[in-house]
This record gives C-alpha cells, structure tokens and sequence, in this order.
C-alpha cells in the first residue's frame, strides 16, 4: 500500500457499497461522486451536523470524538481495501473534519457555509500543521489527523469571527 497518491487514484473496486465498512468510510457513498469526493463527504458532513446540532454542546463533543475514534479503523479498513493509504474516495474524514469546525461555532446556515469553505479551504491547501501531519502519521490515524487539523484550524477562524469580527 502506497503512503501517497501520485497519478489517478486506483479504481474502486464493483460492490465496494455492500461492505459497511467501506460504505462508511466512504460517505454513505459521496466518495463514489467523480468529481471533489472530499467536497461531496463534506456536503454528507453538513448532514451529520444538522443531526447534531440539537444536542448539548459537551454530547455533541462527545460524540464527535467517537466518531473520529470510529474513523481511525474505518479509514484504515477502506484504505487495505483500496490498496491505498488515503484513496479519495475515503471521506469520512472529510464528514468528521467538518464536525471539527462547527463545535465553536454559533448556529446557523451562514455559519454552517463559512464553515463548510473555511474547512474544504484548510483541507484543501493543509497549510503547516496540516500538510506534515499528512504525510507523517501512518494508517486510519493519518487518514484523520490531518481533517481533525483542518477542522481545529478552521473551527479558530470562525470562533474568531463569531467572538470578535461579528459579535
């Protein structure tokens, strides 16, 4: 299995959905999208968190954080399947990442869009710590790390922005 990507991303293989595990790592099936499977798994994200959105804020934590306990060994399972260390199609780490930001954020559906393009924005690009994570930690944990970063990252931005900019 390859740590990185270069070129197109292997093909997923025929009946992949059938296997929960798969089906989970891959979004519910927004990582089978042709085009930004991440973007996709974020959009399924943006679903998980209107979900979430009503419990109290220490449940909701809690239960982000399992899900991101749960990802380190969906994502590695995906990843033997695939035969890469973090195919594309892998975005459950995309739907967790964006979980990341909301939790300091105020609700709403502004917030909910500056948060979706501030996380695929910090995801995207992985400026310092973000890029090193991704290229250094090993296994399901990489495959999370670097969407928990990017979610951290983006979820200061917009706690910034709601605390000082538009309070």
């Amino acid at each position: 299995m390859s740590p990185h990507r270069s070129g197109p991303a292997p093909a997923i293989p025929r009946g992949l959905w059938r296997r929960p595990t798969a089906f989970l790592a891959l979004g519910l099936g927004a990582g089978f999208s042709p085009y930004a499977p991440g973007t996709a798994g974020t959009v399924v994200g943006v679903a998980v968190y209107l979900v979430l959105a009503s419990l109290a804020p220490g449940l909701r934590v809690a239960a982000v954080a399992l899900l991101f306990v749960l990802g380190i060994g969906l994502c590695a399972r995906a990843a033997r399947i695939l035969g890469v260390h973090d195919h594309p199609a892998i975005v459950w780490d995309e739907i967790v990442g964006f979980l990341v930001t909301m939790l300091p954020a105020p609700g709403g559906w502004p917030w909910i869009g500056a948060g979706f393009v501030l996380f695929r924005l910090f995801d995207i690009f992985k400026p310092w710590p973000i890029r090193w994570l991704d290229r250094n930690v090993p296994g399901g944990l990489g495959i999370m790390i670097d969407d928990l970063a990017a979610g951290i990252c983006a979820g200061a931005v917009l706690w910034v922005l709601a605390r000082f900019v538009f309070a």
